[in-house]
């Protein structure tokens, strides 16, 4: 066992990485917890600085491959709970590089799709916004003006390692507005005042897929730039939807559009 102390300064370390987004940032580290999602992240070829795993939790066994800095640690079961951000931990946990993307780099497809996710706030929303994206094989997922980062440990693991499949990078409003019609893009924006159905405005071409906040939507920045802005219907009681179901609809709307 190569840690048993839970005053280990490497295990306090690993406490700031998960709680902290300027230490993450100062250090260039992220924290990716649990087998599924550290498998996810290998296979698309992200490799680990430590990997660290608690043999009375773990009941799976991971391959990884090293490069030269790597290193492989194991940790007594009160330790991993310590640096665990689980209810549940499985004994997996890695800390890598942070992943470094620009907007130059994104590939796209002969009919690219993108979803623009603007100011969304809370990690499970956007972890789910991400496993949609990578279900769809959404070309981009653009996270503009945003209030959570992509490498918070909570969006990781809500997205089940998704984050690591798709393309998405974190980029100001504006910035991504001209990258977008520099690539001829047409914009949709999702906002329950939208005038037209989404069911009713042609996806089929290259497009961007707006989505804001619940409480606020969509500012006007994006309300004023979109070619077409639509609402998702709504028969009951409440006037919007979880903003990760409104994108997960408008995506496959689009996808649907496509297929005919």
């Amino acid at each position: 066992m190569d840690i048993t102390s839970l005053q280990n300064t490497r295990i306090k370390h690993i406490v700031k990485l998960r709680e902290d987004k300027r230490q993450r940032k100062k250090d260039g580290l992220i924290l990716v917890e649990g087998f599924d999602e550290l498998t996810l992240a290998l296979s698309c070829g992200f490799v680990p600085q430590t990997l660290l795993s608690a043999p009375e939790l773990a009941s799976q066994t991971l391959t990884f491959p090293f490069a030269e800095s790597s290193e492989s640690l194991t940790v007594s079961r009160g330790v991993f709970e310590k640096i665990s951000y689980r209810d549940n931990p499985d004994g997996w946990l890695g800390i890598f590089p942070m992943p470094s993307r620009e907007l130059e780099e994104l590939p796209l497809s002969e009919t690219p799709l993108v979803l623009i996710a603007e100011s969304v706030e809370k990690p499970g929303n956007l972890g789910a916004i991400l496993r949609t994206a990578d279900a769809a094989r959404v070309d981009a997922v653009l996270v503009c003006d945003p209030r959570v980062d992509v490498w918070n440990p909570n969006v990781i693991r809500a997205s089940r390692g998704a984050v690591f499949a798709v393309p998405v990078v974190e980029v100001e409003s504006l910035r991504a507005l001209n990258w977008l019609r520099s690539r001829k893009m047409r914009v949709v924006a999702a906002s329950p005042s939208g005038s037209v159905a989404y069911t009713s405005v042609d996806m089929k071409g290259p497009l961007a897929i707006a989505v804001g906040t619940e409480d606020e939507g969509l500012t006007e920045f994006w309300m004023s730039a979109a070619d077409a802005c639509v609402n998702i219907p709504m028969n009951g009681k409440v006037n919007s939807l979880n903003v990760s179901i409104a994108a997960a609809l408008m995506i496959y709307e689009a996808k649907r559009q496509r297929s005919l």
